[in-house]
């Protein structure tokens, strides 16, 4: 029984991964407005109403991989070193992000990734949708420094500020990218405005927010 869930799960797995695979490609030849869902539906050979167990609007087609980042924030937070600071700990991980070309960076000037940005930018309905990715990512930040002690609304201000700068960051990276630098060219500029962003943050937030606790040592055996 349990090997027959397995099997079930890795075919809905891979039906997923097919459709946003063939979504994705559809619509950098076609553009996201030109191509119904129908087609991606037909292309990928499975129904539209299918298609819609999987993926409940046609932008989540394209931006399910940003699904993948939603708890990054919340996580970061909750794995940070003992001694530092929420905002320290972001910081720290975004510019790690950055010098490893990270596309939630927006510093990857790799074609395929700069042709989804692309994409992604240029369509209105999609930077809308996206927002419903940041409001949750919002959420679960806000929920891991609660549960922390922080206060509600002290929680939800500091989650919002530091989702906000990480995504902020991201577009004027794009920018530069989408201007004509090259990833390599754009990197001291993009760490300089991650230093200062974060730093305009830790003023406020870091006399809010716990550092994290030192990590229990059990007493040595006698």
């Amino acid at each position: 029984m349990e090997n027959t869930t397995g099997l079930r799960e890795n075919k809905k797995l891979r039906t997923r991964h097919r459709l946003a695979a063939t979504a994705l490609e559809l619509f950098l030849e076609r553009g996201f407005d030109a191509v119904p869902v129908a087609d991606v539906a037909a292309a990928a050979e499975v129904s539209k109403p299918t298609l819609f167990r999987y993926f409940p609007t046609k932008e989540d087609l394209l931006l399910d991989r940003f699904a993948d980042h939603q708890d990054e924030a919340a996580r970061i937070v909750r794995e940070r070193p003992a001694g530092h600071t929420p905002v320290g700990a972001v910081h720290a991980h975004f510019l790690a992000a950055l010098a490893e070309r990270d596309p939630i960076t927006g510093l990857c000037d790799h074609p395929n990734v700069m042709a989804f940005q692309q994409l992604v930018y240029s369509t209105a309905s999609l930077k809308s949708r996206l927002n419903r990715y940041t409001e949750l990512e919002v959420e679960l930040l806000a929920a891991e420094l609660e549960a922390e002690e922080v206060p509600p609304l002290a929680a939800r201000l500091a989650a919002t500020h530091l989702v906000a700068v990480r995504h902020e960051l991201g577009r004027v990276n794009w920018r530069r990218i989408e201007a004509g630098q090259s990833a390599a060219e754009a990197h001291p500029a993009a760490v300089a405005d991650a230093d200062q962003a974060f730093a305009m943050l830790a003023d406020g937030l870091d006399k809010a927010l716990p550092a994290a606790p030192a990590p229990l040592i059990s007493p040595a055996a006698p």
